[in-house]
């Protein structure tokens, strides 16, 4: 991807349903060539589709949070099959540094985000944690 293609994904990921001609505008360029730019990016794969964010997808977790997670021995791979049956959970990623995991969480309520908080520092082999609100989201894709 070049400069051009990546100033096309940025317009994009603001506004995905805005016009070629206002596209190219924006990007002072040609709508033919904005047209062809797509084509080649979403054959190539660079671009894998096009998703719309809902009010429900955004008012879901009015409570959102990351909890990093240490864990003893080998365990990572235990504990993540466990996370991922809790249905606040909304992502498990693997991670370098301090951290083993980090989970993304999220619940309606502060007190059901305690309530999931308690239940995995719970979990067998888990030996540290710290967890950190998402106060606001300034871009979600």
């Amino acid at each position: 991807m070049d400069d051009l293609d990546m100033r096309i994904v940025a317009a994009l990921r603001h506004d995905a349903r805005m016009p070629l001609s206002e596209l190219a505008a924006t990007l002072k360029t040609s709508r033919t060539t904005v047209r062809a730019r797509l084509q080649r990016l979403q054959n190539s794969g660079e671009i894998a589709g096009f998703s719309v964010l809902t009010r429900a997808d955004v008012m879901r977790d009015p409570v959102r949070g990351l909890m990093m997670i240490g864990i003893e021995g080998r365990g990572a791979d235990r504990i993540t099959r466990q996370l991922s049956g809790y249905p606040e959970v909304r992502a498990v990623h693997s991670t370098n540094g301090r951290w083993d995991i980090i989970v993304e969480i999220g619940a309606e309520t502060l007190e059901r985000f305690d309530d999931v908080l308690t239940r995995i520092r719970r979990l067998d082999g888990i030996t540290s944690s710290e967890t950190n609100l998402l106060l606001k989201t300034s871009k979600a894709r």
